[in-house]
């Protein structure tokens, strides 16, 4: 089966065409600067050839068109007819509490997903573009939507309920819903298999590093907690968001800054982070490379970076009430073995320990675990792709069975 897998965003679609039997990519790509001069599309074939296309691609429906050609081209393409695209999987970031599984794309769903913009008006308005560009262009072929928060719907109240009136969770739904879902369900699924056990037995911790960063604690094969909350912001220090900070903080600086409620959210996150700390960078390797030349700002913000992570990881212990298994993936986790060492430096006590040697090793996808370890440390490289592929896949088959 092929599906055809959809991450849109306010100005660029990425995109693979995904075989999910045999769990392999034909292509993938992405068409960037959609609605700006300069728009272009990226294409690449898994036997390595690569072509890039300008042109005017003014807005969703458009990128879309171009996608299908490429997949269609003769000289480029994978396929010679739409009809060997067997559905369609869009990642959609927020979900509420309106869904809490893959669904297939209903004018319900597309209802639900519009009445989320309003907690969610940086993506799921993009997304929704997506599904109506592909109504436009692929009409008689199945949709799905896999929403980001849906693997975290299992929290318990006691870990997503805030300390606020409960009115406002009652009438706004004010609450932790917490974000990439796919990336943590993806690893803590591998991790099981390269333990060779069953995930509903084991606790897992997951940590997705990249320029967005979120650690989810896993008991049994469901989430029980995870550090982003009603919004991507919350939690661990990220490239440009500032994580976790005390409400009256920015209340102060509004105040001292006369910053309206739109330039306090470019404030915490677009100008904070790694970046808002180090005066550097939101890339952790220039933030390494700056560090070991002696930049003092770009030492701190990698140890406050590396500390919140060992914090949130000591919480989740406790939370599962022990650990088998502890996963790094992200571009950061996958990528960076500085901060793996970091974060698991003085942890042998909970279990934790890596091996200097493995995690070190150039391998992607490895077991780090030192020999004081009784909790398993892997890197994982996420493929969230893939998973938004087997759950359309799912749910696809679902609908032929009725």
């Amino acid at each position: 089966m092929n599906i055809l897998v959809l991450n849109c965003g306010s100005s660029s679609v990425k995109y693979q065409l995904i075989d999910v039997d045999k769990k392999v990519f034909l292509a993938k790509g992405g068409v960037d600067r959609i609605g700006m001069s300069g728009a272009v599309l990226t294409n690449t074939r898994a036997d390595g050839d690569e072509i890039k296309i300008s042109g005017d691609i003014l807005d969703h429906t458009i990128a879309i068109e171009y996608i299908l050609a490429v997949l269609l081209s003769k000289n480029h393409g994978v396929i010679t007819s739409k009809s060997e695209i067997h559905a369609v999987g869009h990642r959609v970031v927020h979900g509420a509490e309106t869904f809490t599984g893959t669904v297939l794309i209903t004018d319900e769903v597309i209802k639900g997903i519009r009445d989320n913009f309003e907690i969610a008006p940086l993506h799921n308005p993009h997304n929704l573009r997506g599904i109506n560009a592909c109504q436009t262009h692929l009409p008689n072929i199945p949709q799905a939507g896999v929403f980001d928060t849906a693997f975290h719907h299992a929290i318990p109240p006691f870990a997503y309920i805030y300390g606020i009136p409960y009115s406002l969770y009652s009438q706004y739904k004010i609450r932790r819903y917490g974000f990439h879902g796919t990336s943590h369900a993806y690893v803590a699924n591998r991790a099981a298999e390269l333990l060779r056990k069953d995930l509903t037995k084991l606790k897992v911790i997951t940590c997705h590093l990249g320029n967005g960063c979120s650690i989810a604690a896993i008991d049994k094969g469901v989430s029980v907690d995870t550090s982003m909350g009603f919004t991507p912001l919350e939690g661990l220090l990220m490239g440009t968001r500032s994580g976790d900070v005390d409400p009256s903080v920015i209340l102060y600086v509004m105040a001292k800054e006369g910053l309206n409620y739109s330039e306090a959210n470019t404030l915490l996150n677009k100008h904070s982070g790694l970046q808002g700390i180090s005066g550097v960078s939101s890339d952790m390797r220039e933030i390494v490379t700056e560090m070991n030349e002696g930049n003092k700002r770009a030492k701190l913000a990698f140890d406050v970076f590396t500390y919140r992570i060992k914090k949130y990881i000591g919480s989740y212990v406790a939370a599962l009430g022990g650990l088998d298994a502890l996963v790094f993936t992200g571009g950061i986790g996958e990528n960076s073995p500085d901060v793996r060492r970091a974060v698991c430096e003085n942890l042998d006590y909970l279990g934790i320990d890596v091996d200097k040697t493995s995690n070190s090793s150039k391998e992607k996808e490895k077991v780090i675990s030192g020999d004081k370890a009784r909790a398993s440390v892997f890197v994982i490289p996420t493929n969230e792709e893939l998973m938004i592929a087997m759950e359309t896949k799912g749910v696809v088959e679902g609908l032929k069975k009725k």
